[in-house]
């Protein structure tokens, strides 16, 4: 007897709906926090043509052979390379940050849609049955493939959306399967860079500690060197990379240590904010009645502070339902890539989950007074047809692989 066919087995309604509810959710959002501004009235009917856009980008992703979107990694990567190079020429400034090529009354992001080629090359690369991420040449490899990216995006400057792509290249090495001192070699100039930052008593004390790592594991001479000459580079190097940071954005990462110290300037945002959030109470102010929201105090609350309007507006509880909807995304990505087939879907999973939980815990954070504020949109619910197209695509992934679970 035939097995009668059950569209679940081909379809993740659960995560299909908690997506769709932060979208409408979303743009409830982005009506209420635009619709005293003048010039940003039509924000949400630009908007619902991203989403529209978005849910055909969707389907042809979810019905084309996944072998066919791996076929075409490689000429994806360099076509987004090639978009990064060109926007630092023609791209069209917005919040201190080069990002934008303008198509006409539209605006494209290439490093949004550079996350996807980067994940979709680093998940090929590293499923690959011949690499070995132990091995220096292809660690070096992997690594290449997702700074190549970040150097662009940080001429921009764009340091939000580099962060992303680091999180994804250490995540993803790690999830390969690196060995313990592999993670040491990776993450130990990132800590002699941040140590270098707090002063040279912090500075030391991190090289002290990496030599005596270096004894311990005895590793021969020419090695260990290199290893140590590469943490010397990261921490003489971290003042260059902060000097190309724009000035607002350096002004962020010091009112991160102290809001109150320019609360009209660089602290501004993170305090009204809080001041947003805080003014919800348990059940929040009411759709369109928020003050912060309404007073337009935070400025384009609709990008990446829509967390205060939801906050405002929907209070504890809109904010609860709102990271409850993420949980369920985050759990339902983490049990398809667990039971996937292969481990090409297993990388490319894992890398959407670590890219939109990058996404939301730095902006959650930054709301929250956290963290920095660094400009970062809040997936499926920030205003931005490039964010939502990129989204949008990522779940088509998904979906085209969960349909592939039980054949």
């Amino acid at each position: 007897m035939r097995a009668q066919y059950d569209y679940r087995d081909k379809f993740d309604f659960v995560l299909f709906t908690a997506v769709s509810i932060l979208i409408v959710i979303g743009l409830a959002a982005i009506y209420s926090s635009t619709q005293n501004t003048v010039n940003e009235q039509n924000s949400i009917y630009k908007q619902l043509a991203f989403w529209l856009v978005s849910l055909f980008a969707f389907s042809f992703v979810y019905s084309i052979p996944l072998q066919t979107i791996r076929s075409f990694t490689i000429p994806l990567y360099l076509t987004t390379i090639l978009l990064l190079i060109i926007v630092l020429f023609l791209g069209r400034v917005a919040g201190g940050a080069k990002s934008w090529i303008p198509i006409g009354p539209f605006s494209l992001q290439p490093s949004e849609f550079a996350k996807i080629s980067t994940l979709l090359a680093l998940a090929s690369y590293l499923s690959k049955p011949t690499t070995d991420i132990d091995s220096f040449k292809d660690l070096g490899y992997a690594i290449a493939i997702g700074m190549a990216p970040v150097l662009l995006i940080l001429l921009e400057p764009d340091l939000g959306s580099a962060l992303v792509f680091i999180n994804l290249v250490l995540l993803l090495i790690f999830w390969k399967g690196i060995s313990l001192f592999g993670l040491f070699v990776v993450l130990s100039p990132a800590v002699t860079a941040l140590a270098a930052l707090f002063g040279t008593p912090f500075l030391l004390a991190v090289l002290g500690l990496i030599v005596f790592v270096l004894l311990i594991v005895r590793k021969d001479i020419f090695f260990s060197g290199s290893i140590f000459a590469l943490n010397l580079s990261a921490a003489y190097f971290v003042d260059e990379l902060y000097s190309i940071l724009s000035p607002h954005q350096q002004k962020r990462i010091m009112s991160f240590i102290d809001p109150g110290a320019d609360p009209l300037g660089s602290g501004y945002n993170s305090l009204q904010a809080i001041i947003a959030v805080g003014s919800g109470g348990f059940l929040g102010q009411g759709f369109l009645s928020g003050n912060q929201t309404q007073l337009q105090f935070i400025p384009e609350q609709w990008t990446d502070f829509i967390f205060c309007v939801i906050g405002e507006e929907k209070g504890f509880i809109g904010s609860l339902i709102v990271i409850s909807l993420y949980t369920i995304i985050f759990f339902r990505l983490m049990k398809i890539a667990r039971i996937s087939k292969d481990e090409f879907s297993s990388m490319l999973l894992i890398g959407i989950l670590i890219v939109i939980f990058t996404h939301f815990f730095i902006n959650i954070g930054m709301v929250l007074g956290l963290l920095p504020v660094i400009g970062i949109p809040l997936p499926f619910l920030s205003y931005g047809g490039s964010s939502l197209l990129s989204n949008m695509i990522m779940l088509g992934l998904v979906m085209n692989i969960y349909k592939n679970l039980k054949i």
